[in-house]
């Protein structure tokens, strides 16, 4: 069961986390066990975190090392705030690529462009990371600011 603090109800969280179109930054470790951080584009569904890489991306060995990680989803510019956590991070192939066509309409607006392209070349292989929170604590600083 997750557990949920700070200011925001858990609809307030679900709402920022569908508004907001900032990366997640996941922290996770290396297989040197050495802490590590990346960026990844997400949605918020269910109560998990999707998110899409490419199979052959090193965080797909680092999260086969150790599965457990720790994320944020904050905004960039005053006032701060946002989602902070810890949890599970499951992987499944993506063979459709269905995470990351609905995240390229999330980021880009769609599919029109040349990094969509790419990204959605039929010869990548593409990797769907499921994160599942066990802790979610919210902040705002909307007040201080």
């Amino acid at each position: 069961m997750v557990t949920v603090s700070g200011p925001w109800t858990s609809g307030e969280m679900e709402q920022f986390l569908s508004a907001e179109t900032v990366p997640l930054r996941l922290g996770c470790r290396t297989p040197a066990d050495r802490p590590w951080m990346l960026s990844l584009w997400y949605r918020f569904v269910d109560g998990v975190f999707e998110c899409a890489t490419g199979a052959d991306a090193a965080v797909v060995d680092y999260l086969d090392y150790d599965d457990d990680v720790s994320f944020e989803v904050s905004t960039n510019e005053p006032p701060y705030r946002g989602v902070r956590g810890n949890g599970t991070a499951t992987m499944t192939t993506d063979e459709d690529k269905t995470v990351l066509t609905d995240l390229l309409h999330r980021y880009l607006g769609g599919t029109d462009s040349p990094l969509a392209e790419r990204l959605l070349a039929p010869d990548r292989r593409e990797i769907q990371i499921t994160i599942t929170p066990d802790r979610l604590h919210t902040w705002d600083y909307s007040n201080r600011m």
